[in-house]
């Protein structure tokens, strides 16, 4: 982990590995969301940024790597006190985003899986998918979510 200070602020950049266990899931986004906390680019009541990295990590341990214990998912992180921006990889072979059912569908309201692509840009302000899905960057502007707060909290 790298810190760097610049005149706008503390920024962290983190790379890690993680094994394709879903196990290694919760302790990995826990101690990293106390980190963005301390650096001031997630706020204390923000999860967004926490349920979509967990549902990342998820499809990446699970559909990506298929739990194989010979691989892993790889984290790359960076926090600056006004946005939070992440890249997860995986071993697998990745998928075709178009052939993705849609979880709205009312066909697919009960399904076990098939939410964490839509709760990732439903929470988040930009996510791509590259290296033909085996890579997912997302990005959260803490400004974004903050007048996001404000609208909430404002009465209509």
């Amino acid at each position: 982990m790298t810190m760097a200070h610049n005149q706008v602020g503390p920024c962290i950049e983190l790379e890690r590995s993680l094994p394709s266990e879903v196990a290694a899931i919760s302790p990995f986004v826990d101690r990293l969301m106390v980190l963005f906390r301390k650096c001031g680019c997630v706020s204390q009541g923000e999860s967004d940024v926490e349920i979509a990295l967990r549902e990342a990590l998820a499809n990446a341990i699970i559909h990506g790597n298929h739990e194989n214990p010979r691989k892993h998912v790889y984290v790359r992180c960076r926090c600056k006190p006004d946005e939070v921006s992440i890249a997860v990889k995986d071993e697998g072979r990745g998928f075709e985003l178009n052939k993705v059912a849609d979880p709205t569908a009312p066909e697919n309201t009960g399904a076990v899986h098939g939410r964490g692509i839509y709760l990732m840009k439903a929470l988040m302000d930009e996510v791509r998918f590259e290296e033909g899905g085996v890579v997912v960057r997302m990005r959260k502007s803490a400004r974004k979510s903050a007048a996001k707060d404000a609208q909430k909290s404002s009465p209509k």
